[in-house]
């Protein structure tokens, strides 16, 4: 029983290790597919944000803004929700680069140095990408925000990752710990 156990442990983890990529490579897909996206439409699409979140504090706050106020908020954070996207979506490819390499046991400074030059190779290849979209154009400004969220999200596994293997996960180590 042992040994079947120890069989099908080693089994899924050959199966499942590699796998721990598919959620990278749908996020990196995701970020192109957006970058693609017309200067109008990009926009238009971080003003809808920034109007829901002005209306949601709106509804919060009781403020009983009109719409032509909501609109004047909007406009003002506008350009914030922005790079907070760009921050956000680089923090959520980090994670999921970083975690799979944490996985095959990149961890500590390797980590940041792997994950992040890969990290920000790809911000600075989707800025690139962006200069052939009508209205967008590259911007080494948006790929140093990019970088925020990137090693943000870095820090972040090697957190959890260093806890779950001190804690949760120390049991199921095969090495001896001293």
């Amino acid at each position: 029983m042992k040994y079947f156990l120890l069989f099908i442990k080693k089994t899924l983890r050959f199966v499942l290790k590699p796998l721990s990529f598919v959620p990278a490579i749908f996020v990196m897909y995701m970020i192109f597919r957006l970058s693609a996206q017309d200067g109008t439409t990009s926009g238009q699409l971080s003003l809808k944000v920034s109007r829901k979140i002005v209306t949601t504090a709106d509804r919060i706050l009781e403020k009983d803004l009109s719409q032509e106020q909501i609109q004047h908020y909007a406009n003002r954070i506008h350009h914030y929700v922005r790079k907070l996207g760009h921050i956000t979506e680089y923090f959520v490819l980090a994670v999921t680069v970083a975690f799979p390499l944490y996985v095959y046991r990149v961890r500590g400074f390797a980590l940041m140095i792997v994950a992040g030059i890969f990290c920000v190779a790809f911000a600075g290849f989707d800025e690139y990408h962006q200069s052939f979209v009508a209205g967008r154009g590259p911007s080494k400004r948006d790929v140093a925000i990019d970088s925020i969220g990137i090693f943000t999200g870095i820090l972040l596994v090697r957190i959890v990752g260093w806890i779950g293997r001190m804690t949760i996960f120390r049991p199921l180590s095969s090495r001896p710990r001293h």
